[in-house]
């Protein structure tokens, strides 16, 4: 490829740009996105300095979309008004979605039930903001799904996407049917994740989406390195494979995706 215009246009749906592996290089980074043909990167809260920082970023530069929100392993030790600083951020016009949010029972640093009121907070924020939630899920699958399900069943379909997505085919299903969007990681890159790749394959192509999870997660053949943005093309072609469609098909797909779920 001869020139940006000529790449298929990228959207990373969730990378952690105000990570301090990222301190003093950010600007460098997104230069390297943009030449990836990257057209926007959604940043990504997990408390409420990084989630101002986000939006502060994006203020100043317009490849950036931020999201806000409490992560669920960061919950311990944030003052009683930590919440109330995210729904106000939520507010800002510039803020594209309300996360990362969700449930964690790998780390146990934080009681899953703290982690549920939290959870609840931010599903009553998407609704009332009108902007999608970003869910975090990991070795929490059955009492995620079951918060939101309730949240369905009493409030109609959800807004929002799982990020990172690598559960089976029955939450796939369950996911998809109370309206969300499952996003792909490297994770799908990885040679022994071939179950992954087969159920990405059969996830309709509407509710796809492609992300980084920068500095983490780095995609084949970048393996072992800090994860950026840039990388995200690495897995939008792993995608296009499971859906035997073209990279560019792929990145119009996702894009069309992102852009119409998060209002880019």
């Amino acid at each position: 490829m001869s020139s940006t215009d000529e790449l298929p246009p990228l959207v990373d749906t969730h990378a952690h740009l105000e990570d301090e592996r990222f301190r003093g290089e950010v600007s460098a980074v997104v230069e390297r996105a943009r030449a990836a043909g990257l057209v926007r990167v959604v940043v990504v809260g997990t408390g409420p300095e990084d989630s101002l920082a986000c939006l502060q970023r994006a203020r100043s530069e317009p490849l950036l979309a931020p999201a806000v929100g409490l992560h669920p392993t960061h919950l311990n030790g944030l003052p009683p008004e930590a919440f109330d600083r995210i729904a106000e951020l939520a507010q800002d016009p510039l803020v594209v979605a309300i996360g990362e949010t969700g449930l964690d029972d790998y780390w146990k640093e934080v009681p899953l039930e703290v982690q549920i009121q939290s959870l609840r907070r931010h599903l009553a924020l998407s609704r009332q903001t009108g902007k999608a939630i970003i869910l975090h899920c990991r070795d929490a699958a059955t009492p995620l799904m079951a918060e939101l399900r309730a949240d369905f069943q009493a409030n109609g379909p959800l807004r929002g996407v799982l990020h990172s997505f690598c559960g089976d085919a029955a939450q796939a299903e369950d996911a998809l049917a109370m309206g969300l969007h499952l996003s792909f990681s490297g994770m799908i890159t990885q040679k022994g994740n071939q179950p992954l790749r087969d159920l990405a394959a059969g996830i309709p192509r509407d509710r796809l989406l492609v992300e980084t999870d920068s500095p983490y997660l780095a995609p084949r053949p970048h393996r072992g390195q800090r994860n950026e943005p840039a990388f995200v093309v690495h897995t939008c072609q792993t995608l296009a494979e499971c859906h035997g469609i073209t990279l560019a098909d792929m990145a119009r797909v996702t894009t069309e995706n992102a852009r119409r779920l998060f209002g880019l």
